[in-house]
């Protein structure tokens, strides 16, 4: 089977060597699959520079998250499972097992992070959807509790993460403040079901938030970004907000003043949402279920902005790493 691999570490377009492979043996606890479609991550681009926390031996194949049709399912590991009747045939979505990742014609899932595909959506928009909407999802209803009728900041608006929280909060009953950075991304943020959509390069972030946001403040800001964008929700977060910590994009890590959060009452919560998968699959099922509803509903739907061969899979994740996309960039197969 063909499959891009990393040979050394670097930009993808500049690292990926696209190879003639043999199928993954299938382990304990784990599913083969054909993959019929790729989104394509930040944390594939990361580590193709050998700058994520996992790192794979040389060579590998990227892509973290999958729809595939299950082609052979592996002997029980400790009885882990996302869903006992799943069989042969079956059309999945999820995560992808190290280092035999998505970008090729077969590919590993292990069995805690595969579920089944909803009906509502095809193979690129259900490949976007476990990642960043169980990310979404799980920092906004698990984490913060967000309420109905409360008022979410989400930050970097316009990405694949961005765009999956705007619409998980506005499913949840939020009114949707969305932070981008451009009029192109504006539209984006826009058409995912902002409320109010604030464009940080128009001027002063601070200001702008708390005009859209009102007297009250936020009840919860959702910051995938870090940096300025952290410093900025602190000055808006309202009386017992929750600021959700979801990553560091802008390079940034904020090193919080725990003094003003204790003055101004409220909290800060870290979502490392792969740990779920490890120590309680049960919140990532029931993530799923609920996912599965709203997309059967038309309430949530991955933003795919491009779908592109596997032949062009390095560019476009060279281009998804320089902060030049929005949206979702989807692999799709021959």
């Amino acid at each position: 089977m063909q499959a891009w691999q990393v040979t050394s570490l670097g930009e993808p377009s500049d690292v990926f060597v696209l190879a003639d492979v043999p199928p993954p043996q299938v382990p304990p606890g784990h599913v083969r699959v054909r993959v019929l479609a790729t989104a394509l991550n930040f944390p594939d681009v990361l580590m193709a520079r050998g700058h994520y926390q996992v790192r794979p031996e040389l060579p590998f194949t990227p892509g973290v998250e999958v729809c595939g049709e299950v082609l052979e399912i592996g002997a029980s590991a400790g009885g882990v499972t996302t869903d006992p009747h799943l069989r042969v045939g079956d059309r999945v979505v999820g995560t992808t097992a190290m280092p035999h990742g998505g970008l090729a014609q077969e590919c590993l899932m292990p069995i805690a992070g595969t579920f089944r595909a909803p009906d509502s959506l095809d193979h690129a928009h259900a490949s976007a959807l476990t990642i960043a909407y169980q990310t979404a999802h799980v920092g906004l209803a698990h984490r913060a509790a967000l309420q109905h009728g409360e008022t979410l900041v989400v930050h970097a608006a316009a990405g694949g993460v961005g765009t999956a929280a705007v619409q998980v909060g506005k499913a949840l009953g939020a009114r949707v403040v969305a932070v981008v950075g451009g009029r192109a991304k504006a539209d984006v943020a826009a058409a995912a079901g902002a409320d109010v959509v604030v464009d940080r390069s128009a001027g002063d972030l601070v200001t702008a938030l708390e005009d859209a946001v009102g007297r009250s403040g936020a009840d919860v800001v959702f910051d995938p970004v870090g940096g300025a964008s952290y410093d900025a929700s602190t000055k808006v977060v309202a009386f017992e907000g929750r600021i959700v910590v979801v990553g560091f994009t802008s390079g940034t890590i904020p090193a919080p003043a725990l003094g003003h959060a204790l003055v101004k009452n409220y909290s800060i919560l870290g979502l490392h949402w792969g740990l779920y998968l490890q120590r309680d699959p049960a919140v990532a099922r029931q993530s799923h279920e609920a996912l599965t509803a709203w997309a059967d509903e038309g309430l949530v739907r991955p933003v795919v902005s491009e779908q592109v061969p596997l032949a062009q899979a390095p560019t476009a994740l060279t281009r998804l790493g320089a902060g030049q996309t929005t949206g979702r960039l989807v692999v799709t197969a021959a």
